[in-house]
C-alpha cells in the first residue's frame, strides 16, 4: 500500500470536468447532487449553504429540494454515500476469526481500513460533523465500537486466557485500550487531511508497527484493569 488516496496535504482533489446537467434522469440528478454535496461539505463544512451548492451544480436552489426535502436529508444521504458505503460488513467477522492471531486479524483490518477511509472527503466531513454536533460522527463511531472495539476486547481476553466478558464485563477503561490503537492510526489521516502535514508514502509498515506495538505491550495493562474491575467476591 502506498500513501492514502487524495492530495498530499489538506487540499481538495482536483475537480474533474463537471458532467452535463441537461436531460438527466431524476435518479442521476439526485446522485449528482449528493456527489457534489460531498465535495462541498468537505471543503466548507456543514455551515456551507445549499444555495452555494446549487450554484456549483448549475441549478436553482429550489431544484435541490425537489430531490431532497431538507438539508438534514441531504446530510443523511452524504453519510450513506461516504460512510456506510465504505464500511465492509466482513470486518466484524474478521476480528472474531480465531483461525489466526489477534495481531494478524487487527493488522489486516487496519490495512484495509486505511485503504478505505484515508480520503480527503471522508476525513474532513467526519471532523466537521463532530464540530457541528451532527450525528454522523457518533453514529459511525458506534459502528466501530460494536463491530471492532468490543469484539476485539473479548478476543484479546480469549487469546490471553483471561476471564470472559460474561465473567467480568468489559469496562470503558478496557475499551479505551483499543480506542487508543484506533486513534493512533486515524491520527495519521488527521495530520494529512486536516493539518496538511506530510505522512509516510507507504503506510503498510506504519500500520503493522502500530498493531504489533499495541499487542506486544497490552497484556500486563489489561491484567491490571481486570484486577481493578473484577467484582468483589463475598
Amino acid at each position: 500500500m502506498t500513501g492514502a488516496k487524495g492530495d498530499d496535504a489538506a487540499h481538495p482533489p482536483a475537480a474533474g470536468k463537471k458532467p452535463r446537467r441537461l436531460y438527466m434522469r431524476a435518479a442521476d440528478r439526485e446522485q449528482a447532487i449528493i456527489e457534489e454535496a460531498v465535495r462541498f461539505f468537505a471543503e466548507h463544512g456543514f455551515e456551507g449553504q445549499t444555495r452555494e451548492l446549487a450554484k456549483r451544480l448549475g441549478i436553482t436552489h429550489s431544484a435541490i429540494y425537489r430531490y431532497l426535502p431538507s438539508k438534514e436529508a441531504l446530510i443523511e444521504r452524504v453519510y450513506e454515500h461516504v460512510y456506510l458505503s465504505r464500511w465492509n460488513p466482513d470486518w466484524g467477522h474478521l476480528v472474531t476469526d480465531r483461525g489466526r492471531s489477534l495481531e494478524a486479524r487487527m493488522t489486516q483490518f487496519y490495512l484495509e481500513y486505511v485503504e478505505r477511509v484515508f480520503d480527503y472527503h471522508w476525513v474532513r466531513i467526519f471532523v466537521y460533523s463532530g464540530l457541528k454536533s451532527f450525528d454522523i460522527t457518533p453514529r459511525y463511531l458506534a459502528i466501530v465500537r460494536d463491530e471492532i472495539v468490543l469484539p476485539a476486547c473479548a478476543e484479546l481476553r480469549v487469546e490471553l486466557g483471561l476471564p470472559t466478558p460474561q465473567e467480568i464485563p468489559i469496562s470503558e477503561r478496557e475499551a479505551e485500550l483499543f480506542w487508543g490503537l484506533h486513534g493512533r492510526i486515524f491520527y495519521i489521516a488527521i495530520r494529512r487531511f486536516i493539518y496538511g502535514t506530510p505522512i509516510p508514502d507507504d503506510l503498510d509498515p506504519v500500520v503493522r508497527d502500530a498493531v504489533r506495538g499495541f499487542r506486544g505491550g497490552v497484556a500486563p495493562v489489561l491484567e491490571d484493569i481486570l484486577r481493578a474491575t473484577a467484582p468483589v467476591r463475598p
